[in-house]
């Protein structure tokens, strides 16, 4: 079994959405060994700083909050799509020849996991693809951006999705990662009431060529 962590490093100068200060995650030693025993650290940073995952309520008023969430929605076989040829906005178009079954979790890979620095201009999931991805009834989206959307007034891909009940993990980290079937470990931290958090992510792809296929992606480990 091969394991690769799919999760961005949280450090204090880590990219954070539009290098918003407020975002940057502080780390600070709180015991140490010069005067203790022990050695104790405190982690202040928000919730949509690194990987992490949207729940309903980050777009809507009466949404689900993250300790509500059933854990095999992110615990589950998944696929990854290579749009590395995407300059800007995954459309529809873009994901017709993909063949999106009902009930997959798919993870978007494209140039963003190739840039370290927050990018202005990152790929994200335009509207239309977002509601070809409503329609098609998928369990979850992953994109490596650290947002699914940008430049839409309306917000209308978050809401799409959140609004379908269609769980959406950011800031992945896919540039080593093959298009293919892996199976996700994705669990967020349980923190009652919010409507995010942060994650490990994990992708898990077996040594034996037999214990998954094309014809048999979603089986379970």
């Amino acid at each position: 079994m091969i394991i690769y962590d799919v999760t961005m490093t949280i450090h204090e100068g880590m990219q954070v959405y539009k290098n918003n200060p407020e975002k940057k995650p502080e780390y600070k030693v709180t015991r140490d060994f010069k005067d203790s025993p022990a050695h104790e650290s405190r982690l202040a940073m928000d919730m949509h700083t690194g990987t992490h995952l949207d729940m309903p309520l980050h777009f809507l008023p009466d949404g689900q909050t993250v300790e509500t969430l059933d854990l095999t929605r992110v615990v589950t076989g998944c696929r990854v799509l290579d749009l590395s040829h995407v300059e800007d906005a995954i459309h529809a178009d873009d994901l017709v020849p993909f063949n999106i079954q009902p009930d997959e979790t798919i993870l978007f890979k494209t140039r963003n996991s190739a840039v370290n620095q927050f990018d202005p201009g990152f790929v994200y999931l335009a509207e239309d693809g977002a509601k070809l991805l409503v329609e098609l009834g998928i369990n979850c989206v992953g994109i490596d951006g650290l947002g699914i959307e940008r430049s839409q007034a309306n917000y209308g891909t978050h809401k799409s999705l959140l609004g379908a009940d269609i769980v959406i993990i950011e800031g992945l980290r896919l540039q080593e990662i093959n298009q293919g079937y892996y199976f996700l470990v994705a669990a967020p931290l349980k923190i009652a009431g919010a409507e995010a958090a942060p994650m490990r992510a994990l992708l898990i792809e077996r040594d034996n060529p037999n214990a998954a296929s094309d014809e048999n992606p979603l089986i379970s480990l």
